[in-house]
C-alpha cells in the first residue's frame, strides 16, 4: 500500500512538472531566421555566412544541455524543399534512430523533450530507463498527405517518432500501444502532453489515420496545435 502511495505521488508531482512552462528548457517557437550572408565590400564574392543571432543563441542552448551536434550547411533543393539553420544531433543522451537535419529549434526541443518529458516519465511509471527512441526521420521533400502543400519535413523542420525501447527490453510502439494496456498509455499521453509544450505542432493516432504508428512534432505554424 505504502509503494502504491509513493509510486502515485510520484507520478502526480511528475504530470505537474511536465504539463508546466518546462522550466526555461523551450527555444523560442518558430523557425529561426535564415543565415544572412554579407557581400564583400570590394569583390563580387559573398563573404562566409554566419549565423544569425537567433541560430547561434540555439547553438549556446543545444550546448548548454550537454548535446552534442553538428551545424549543417543551408541547402535549398528542388520543389521548394531546404534545410536552412540546421543541425545534425550526435548525441542527445539516449540513442535516437534516423536523425537527419534538424531545424536548430526542433533539435533543441526534440532534445529537451526526451531528457526532462521522456526519461522521467518511464522512470516514474515503468520504473525503467529509456535506452532508445525509434523515429521514422526528419528531412524528407514531401507534400502533406492529401495535400499539394509542402510537409515541415521538407524544409527539416518536422520529426516522427514511433517508438521507445526500455532498459527492461520492452519496446513501447504508438501503433501498438496507444490504446494498449493503461501503464502504457498513462506513458504515451504524458509524453505526448510534455511535448505539446515544446513542438508548435504535435499530431497523435488521435489526429488521422495517417498517424496511427507515431507521434509527428513540427516547429512550424503559429503554435498550440495539439491533437
Amino acid at each position: 500500500m505504502e509503494t502504491g502511495f509513493l509510486r502515485g505521488a510520484a507520478l502526480a508531482v511528475l504530470c505537474a512538472t511536465l504539463l508546466s512552462a518546462c522550466s526555461g528548457d523551450l527555444v523560442p517557437r518558430g523557425r529561426a531566421p535564415q543565415i544572412a550572408s554579407k557581400p564583400a565590400p570590394s569583390k563580387p564574392v559573398r563573404a562566409p555566412a554566419q549565423p544569425a543571432l537567433e541560430t547561434r543563441q540555439c547553438f549556446a542552448k543545444l550546448s548548454s544541455q550537454a548535446v552534442a551536434f553538428t551545424p549543417l550547411p543551408d541547402q535549398r533543393f528542388g520543389g521548394g524543399c531546404s534545410a536552412i539553420d540546421s543541425v545534425k544531433l550526435t548525441d542527445i543522451g539516449v540513442p535516437t534512430t534516423n536523425l537527419g537535419a534538424m531545424t536548430c529549434n526542433l533539435a533543441a526541443n526534440f532534445a529537451a523533450w526526451a531528457k526532462f518529458g521522456v526519461q522521467p516519465a518511464a522512470r516514474v511509471i515503468f520504473g525503467a530507463e529509456i535506452e532508445k527512441i525509434e523515429t521514422f526521420g526528419t528531412y524528407n521533400c514531401r507534400p502533406i498527405a492529401g495535400s499539394a502543400k509542402l510537409s515541415e519535413h521538407a524544409h527539416s523542420n518536422a520529426i516522427d517518432v514511433s517508438a521507445f525501447i526500455l532498459s527492461d527490453g520492452r519496446r513501447i510502439s504508438i501503433q501498438k500501444d496507444w490504446h494498449g494496456d493503461r501503464q502504457t498509455r498513462q506513458f504515451l499521453k504524458i509524453i505526448h502532453a510534455s511535448a505539446c509544450k515544446r513542438f508548435n505542432t504535435v499530431l497523435s493516432p488521435d489526429y488521422n489515420a495517417a498517424h496511427h504508428d507515431h507521434f509527428h512534432f513540427d516547429m512550424g505554424g503559429r503554435g498550440g496545435f495539439c491533437r
